[in-house]
């Protein structure tokens, strides 16, 4: 997987503030991280996914607003959790077609770095642009991921520049989830891998509800 500047982590935080500014990755949005307080326990799936209802208002607000299904993730990596407006949601962009990008991170300087983004495009199934680029790239082919059918980039830009990223097709919108790739602190290819597998099975519908 092609990485710049391995190691980068300060660098990586700054891209990611520095991505809402691109046309195709931003909106209208906000962006902070706040250091971790406690180590949070995420919900299992293995009793089936469920959104924990803290999660399912903030996520049920975003279907609303742009009138299309989003994912909640019933699990995500500790320390973080789903919940919009909560601890770890460090970008919150919407534009006014209706596309976003909500990610969550906990970064602590020389120890460790959890940052996981989540996508959707109303209404288009094409990769979006990033300054004339791909925004997704280095695709490494498709599989089967929990009933769904994936693309797989490892190569990509703004806000998931360093991620491996997982992208789907549904019902004529483009979805897609990412974690950042960090070995020096832990996070192997494989290891996210392992976790978006996971987080893709912990997938729920969120379908929009009429006012």
């Amino acid at each position: 997987m092609k990485r710049a500047f391995p190691g980068a982590v300060s660098l990586a935080l700054t891209l990611i503030v520095a991505a809402l500014s691109l046309t195709a990755c931003s909106g209208e949005d906000s962006a902070t991280a706040n250091p971790p307080e406690t180590t949070s326990t995420t919900t299992s799936v293995a009793a089936g996914p469920a959104c924990p209802p803290t999660w399912t208002a903030g996520w049920q607000k975003l279907a609303n607003r742009i009138g299309v299904p989003v994912y909640c993730p019933s699990w995500l990596p500790d320390p973080l959790t789903g919940q919009i407006g909560g601890q770890w949601e460090a970008i919150h962009s919407v534009t006014p077609q209706g596309s976003y990008l909500i990610g969550f991170l906990w970064f602590e300087r020389d120890a460790n770095e959890v940052h996981v983004n989540l996508r959707g495009y109303p209404g288009e199934t094409h990769v979006p642009d990033c300054n004339g680029e791909p925004c997704f790239s280095g695709g490494t082919g498709s599989r089967e991921v929990a009933g769904k059918n994936v693309d797989v980039y490892t190569v990509n830009r703004g806000a998931d520049t360093w991620h491996v990223l997982y992208a789907w097709k549904e019902d004529g919108s483009l979805y897609s989830i990412s974690q950042h790739v960090v070995p020096e602190l832990g996070l192997s290819y494989s290891a996210v891998v392992k976790n978006l597998d996971r987080i893709m099975a912990g997938l729920v519908k969120i379908e929009p509800q009429q006012s």
